[in-house]
């Protein structure tokens, strides 16, 4: 099982691309996520089994894995079947939905971490949206909570950055386990924030690892249609 203590203050490089991209296939994210480990993420996030593959065989950090299916609700590693899949395809840590929603397999989030734990070495990330799912989901077993959906399941605003009060809440509630920043992080000086704000690691993605938010972003700036 891995040592969370070596992601205690470290960036993770979360290499995702939509569906339809031309960057969509395993083989480019595991080497994206080969330079982003060259450029010294402690670890890296991927999507799909394929993803996880490849990824576990091209670096030697600690790979998050995750499944997303379908795009509204509970949509990443909806199931404990999807989350099996994730720690059997070679992933040290699961992600998975960790808001108070029902699952589509209709086990509650204790069981569906527990049936991780006991069918796997895979630690799980709680991936929550306030401090209700945070508080529940480590009650029910998460090793790690990330507040990657803050904003989008209709109990906290979504922000234009980091919620760096979510974590301020976070850390102040003395969660028991380590809080992972994730969304919305687009500079260095935000991720710099999340850790003042009580983050013990930081999640970014699509400022690193997403061409064409990154080209639109300059061509915005520029004023150009």
């Amino acid at each position: 099982m891995m040592d969370l203590e070596s992601l205690r203050g470290r960036l993770i490089v979360s290499c995702q691309a939509y569906p339809g991209e031309p960057m969509r296939d395993p083989r480019t994210m595991a080497q994206l996520a080969q330079s982003a480990v060259i450029g010294g993420a402690a670890a890296v996030r991927v999507q799909g089994i394929a993803d996880i593959q490849q990824t576990r065989s091209a670096v030697e950090v600690p790979v998050i894995g995750l499944w997303k299916d379908g795009h509204d609700g509970v949509f990443i590693t909806p199931t404990l079947r999807h989350a099996l899949a994730c720690a059997n395809a070679g992933a040290h840590v699961v992600a998975i939905d960790g808001t108070r929603r029902a699952r589509p397999d209709g086990l509650s989030l204790e069981e569906t971490i527990h049936g991780i734990h006991s069918a796997s070495h895979a630690l799980v990330m709680a991936d929550c949206g306030s401090l209700d799912d945070a508080l529940a989901a480590v009650g029910a077993g998460a090793d790690l909570i990330g507040t990657t959906l803050a904003g989008y399941t209709g109990e906290r605003e979504k922000t234009a950055g980091p919620d760096l009060q979510l974590l301020e809440q976070l850390s102040a509630a003395g969660m028991g386990c380590p809080i992972v920043a994730e969304g919305r992080i687009s500079t260095p000086e935000q991720a710099r924030h999340a850790l003042d704000a009580g983050a013990f690691a930081v999640v970014v993605g699509t400022a690193i690892t997403h061409p064409a938010s990154i080209t639109s972003w300059f061509v915005g700036a520029l004023g150009a249609e």
